[in-house]
């Protein structure tokens, strides 16, 4: 769903602001797209819907619905399979999330973002603290153990102490599941013009490492397992959805500059594509109206791009890539072959940021923190 109501002061997304969205038209195409995709894809079971954008909340439940039915009818969509909607506290009231909740969405990711109104204002979000406080109630009481939040820290200004403050409120407030992003300064953006211009102060890197290595600290402490690098849970909370990216699953993008990865079964396909839909909505639009999808690039993967994909993304998980995933997609060379030979891997091992045993390859805790800068030594191992 690309739309918003609003451009937030970071945000580079895909998304777009416009004084009136013809919902009946985009429900029509994304419902269109999904059955085109799915019919291409052949795949006879969907584990998870993630609802992304833009904002989905300003989108009726009754188009989650006919997305829904769409999915479940072109492939199996079991009755316990997880079904994410991303929601801004400003679009949240108890009757819209109980109707998100009919129409079959079952876990919410809220954008929060921060409990702080200064620093909610240079973000240029549309919430107060107070509305995001009383959305992830409301939320808790409707999706109990299903409430996901977002969370900013490196905010241009933000001190030590203000963000381990910003923590304390978030852990009073919190269900099970928190996602916290380091706020990056995205070219083009108004926050990325004011820092450039000297109009607000750019956070200092050690500083940043300083506020996430206090954030891991904290959530471990208080029962949260930091299962990915910047995605928190507890009681088992984790995110489905997102682990199948990790996992380097299969997955379908519907929707204006949406993302896929699958293979073309229906097409007598056998090897992996990555593919994007056509940014732009009407332009998407008039292309799912006239062809039943809206892939604007589509490109098969070799099998070194797979594997560059499965280490750049597995890696970000604290269970890293277990051997049986890497066979997967690399049946001749086992990662023990690829990694375990004298090499960048093993000295990224002798220094205590990487484990290479039984299980598979993974980051330990504190190779977890500079995961990217792990990445080129093992990707250039692996070229090789």
């Amino acid at each position: 769903w690309p739309y918003c109501r609003k451009r937030c002061s970071y945000c580079n997304f895909n998304t777009y602001v416009v004084p009136a969205v013809d919902e009946a038209a985009v429900r029509a195409c994304l419902v269109r797209e999904a059955q085109t995709l799915l019919r291409l894809s052949q795949v006879h079971s969907v584990t998870s819907v993630f609802f992304g954008g833009g904002t989905p909340s300003l989108a009726s439940p009754g188009t989650v619905a006919a997305v829904l039915e769409a999915v479940a009818g072109a492939a199996h969509l079991p009755a316990g399979a997880e079904v994410t909607l991303e929601a801004n506290p400003s679009s949240t009231s108890a009757s819209l999330l109980a109707g998100f909740r009919a129409a079959g969405v079952n876990r919410l990711s809220i954008g929060v973002q921060s409990l702080d109104d200064a620093e909610l204002r240079m973000l240029g979000r549309e919430h107060t603290a107070a509305e995001a406080r009383k959305a992830v109630e409301t939320a808790r009481g409707l999706f109990p153990g299903r409430t996901s939040i977002d969370l900013l820290f490196g905010l241009p200004g933000q001190s030590r102490d203000a963000w381990a403050q910003r923590l304390e409120a978030t852990l009073r407030l919190c269900d099970d599941h928190i996602s916290l992003y380091q706020l990056t300064l995205e070219r083009g953006t108004v926050l990325a013009t004011q820092v450039r211009g000297g109009a607000l102060p750019a956070p200092h890197p050690d500083l940043l490492a300083d506020m996430y290595q206090t954030a891991r600290n904290v959530l471990v402490a208080t029962g949260f397992r930091h299962y990915e690098v910047s995605n928190f849970a507890r009681k088992g909370a984790l995110s489905t959805h997102n682990l199948s990216y990790w996992r380097a699953e299969q997955y379908i993008g519907v929707g204006p500059g949406a993302h896929g990865r699958f293979v073309l079964r229906g097409e007598g396909g056998c090897s992996r594509e990555a593919r994007v839909q056509t940014l732009e909505p009407v332009a998407w639009m008039r292309e799912v109206q006239s062809q039943g999808h809206g892939t604007r690039s589509r490109a098969v993967l070799s099998p070194l791009e797979q594997l560059e994909e499965l280490i750049t993304l597995g890696l970000r998980t604290d269970e890293g890539i277990t051997h049986e995933r890497w066979r997967h997609f690399s049946p001749q060379l086992s990662l023990q072959a690829v990694f375990g030979e004298p090499g960048e891997a093993q000295a990224l091992q002798q220094e205590g940021w990487l484990v290479l045993d039984s299980g598979g390859l993974r980051c330990t805790w504190a190779g977890l923190a500079v995961l990217d800068s792990l990445l080129p030594d093992l990707l250039w191992q692996l070229q090789r």
